[in-house]
C-alpha cells in the first residue's frame, strides 16, 4: 500500500496547527482523477465533466458560515459563465445533508458533491484534514483538459477564498 503525504505548517482550523494528507497540486499539473457521491448510489468522477472548465470549491461543511456564503457565491456567479463551466461544491458532507441544503439555499447552479465514503478527493488534492476527517478549504479550477489552471489554498479554514482571483482566472478559460 502507497504511503500517503503528510504536510504539516500549511493549514490551521481554528487557529491550531493541522495536518493535510495528500499531495500540493501546483498550477499546471494534471488534475487527478477522483469519484464522489451525487447522492448516496451514484458516484461521479473527473471524466463525469470532460470538455468543460472546472472550478472545484472545496468546502469543509455547508452547515457553517464561510462554506454557505462561498457555495452561494458561486451560485450566483454560474449564471454569468455559460454551459461550459461545471462548478463543483466538494465537503464531507452526507448527500443528504447537501441536498437538503441546496433546497434551503436555492442553489440550483452549483453541483454539489459529497466525499463521505472514502475522502479519496481529500487525499488526490491534498485538502483531506488528517485530524478531524474534514477537507480544507480550497479552490481549484481546471481547463476542458484537466490541467490545473489556478489553485487557492486556505491556510486558516474560516477564511474566504479569494472571490475575484478565482473567477478571473476562470473567465480566462471560457
Amino acid at each position: 500500500m502507497t504511503q500517503v503525504q503528510e504536510r504539516t505548517g500549511v493549514a490551521t482550523v481554528g487557529g491550531n496547527p493541522v495536518t493535510l494528507l495528500g499531495p500540493e497540486i501546483k498550477v499546471g499539473d494534471q488534475a487527478p482523477d477522483f469519484k464522489v457521491n451525487k447522492d448516496l448510489m451514484t458516484e461521479v468522477s473527473l471524466s463525469d465533466y470532460a470538455g468543460k472548465v472546472k472550478l472545484i470549491s472545496v468546502v469543509p461543511s455547508v452547515d457553517t458560515g464561510t462554506c454557505d456564503a462561498q457555495t452561494r457565491r458561486f451560485n450566483v456567479e454560474a449564471d454569468k459563465l455559460g454551459d461550459n463551466v461545471a462548478i463543483l461544491t466538494i465537503s464531507v458532507d452526507l448527500p443528504f445533508a447537501l441536498s437538503r441544503f441546496c433546497g434551503a439555499a436555492g442553489i440550483d447552479k452549483v453541483v454539489t458533491l459529497s466525499d463521505y465514503k472514502s475522502r479519496a478527493f481529500g487525499q488526490a488534492y491534498g485538502v483531506l484534514i488528517k485530524e478531524i476527517q474534514l477537507d480544507q478549504r480550497a479552490i481549484f479550477i481546471l481547463d476542458e483538459n484537466n490541467t490545473v489552471r489556478y489553485v487557492e489554498y486556505l491556510t486558516e479554514m474560516k477564511e474566504h477564498p479569494n472571490y475575484d482571483a478565482a473567477l478571473e482566472a476562470l473567465r480566462v478559460l471560457v
